[in-house]
This record gives structure tokens, sequence and C-alpha cells, in this order.
């Protein structure tokens, strides 16, 4: 596997704990001087086909805690979001692609888009399955349009995700957030701290 250095974030936008990596991910990177490069993955290949798991939500007793714990780092964080956990699911497909697709224009600007998606998910409840709605956001960060409109109709950006998706499967990524440096992998956004000891000792 291709060795890099970089910090590689695998997210899902239907992730909450996806969410809170995606606010404190980049400021990692920085502090060690390092790239951060962000790949959105779909949970519903990784969890659902490969490991052939019902979704975390669903699942007796660990649903449970996990709309707790998510909560109790909300609170930690002094996070306001107004989308509900345990709120139907959107369909993340429409997002994912649509950042798969920026990235391969300029992935800074596929950062900055993946943001504002988020933001709009969990700290707005906006439905950002809806075309109208990311296509808004996208506007506001003066996207093209009418490429990006082509990509999805093409199946360009179905693609791009796929690749993107195909290829975390490679590395052994199977949730979100999961952080990556080079062949090791960090899941959940709780190994934060640890990946940041990880980058600071060199390793062990």
């Amino acid at each position: 596997m291709p060795i890099d250095g970089k910090i590689h974030f695998y997210f899902d936008f239907l992730s909450p704990f996806g969410f809170f990596g995606s606010l404190r991910v980049n400021e990692l990177a920085e502090h060690h001087g390092i790239q951060c490069e962000w790949h959105p993955i779909l949970l519903g290949i990784s969890v659902l086909k490969v490991m052939g798991l019902p979704p975390i939500a669903e699942l007796p007793l660990k649903g449970a805690y996990i709309r707790k714990d998510a909560e109790r780092y909300a609170r930690r964080r002094q996070l306001k979001l107004k989308r509900p956990f345990g709120s139907p699911q959107i369909n993340p497909l429409l997002p994912a692609r649509m950042v798969s697709w920026l990235k391969t224009q300029d992935h800074l600007e596929s950062q900055k888009l993946a943001k504002k998606l988020y933001s709009a998910h969990w700290f707005e409840n906006l439905d950002i399955s809806n075309k109208d709605i990311s296509f808004e956001i996208a506007e506001s960060l003066e996207v093209n349009i009418q490429k990006l409109n082509r990509a999805l109709e093409d199946g360009e950006a179905a693609t791009l995700l796929r690749a993107e998706v195909d290829t975390s499967i490679e590395f052994g990524v199977f949730g979100s957030p999961t952080f990556r440096v080079d062949n090791e992998l960090f899941f959940g956004v709780e190994k934060m701290e640890v990946l940041d000891e990880w980058l600071t000792l060199g390793g062990w």
C-alpha cells in the first residue's frame, strides 16, 4: 500500500461521529504539519454488504448506546445540533458523489463542500439528499453547477464515488470516521487522541 504520510479521513454523511471528526481533523493535520485528504464512503456498502451487518443504529443495545454516546460527545464539545440523533436517515449518495467529483477538480474545494454539506445536515437539519439544497450549497462555494450536474447525470460522479468506496475497503476501512496514516487505521472519533500521539511519537 502507498506510503504518503498524510492523514486520510474516511467519512459517511450519515455518521454523526464522522461529522464530529470532520470538525477537528484538519486542525490535527495542521498541528503536525502534514496534509489531510478526505474520502467520502458509504456505510451501506462496507457495513451492510461487505460485513453483512445491519446499521449500527438498528442493533439491539448498541444502537441505544451509540445515540447516547453521540449526545454526550455533543454536550462535551458544546455542539448545538438541530438534527436529532436517531432521525430517519437520508440517502447519502448525492452529497458523496458531489464531493467525489469535486475532488478531481480541486481537492481543497471538495473539502470545503464536504464541510458545508455536513454542517447543513447536522447543524441545520437540512436534507442534503435534496438536489436543490445541495446545489445551493455548492453554488455558495462557486462550484461550476453545470459541470457538476453533467457529472452526476452521465455517471462520472457515481463512478468516482464507487472508486473511493472500493479503495477504502481495500485498506480495511469499515466505519465512519476512520483515519489512516500510511497503513495504520484509527477508527472512531475518540481515536483522534491516539492518532495525535502516534504522529507525535512517530508510531510504536
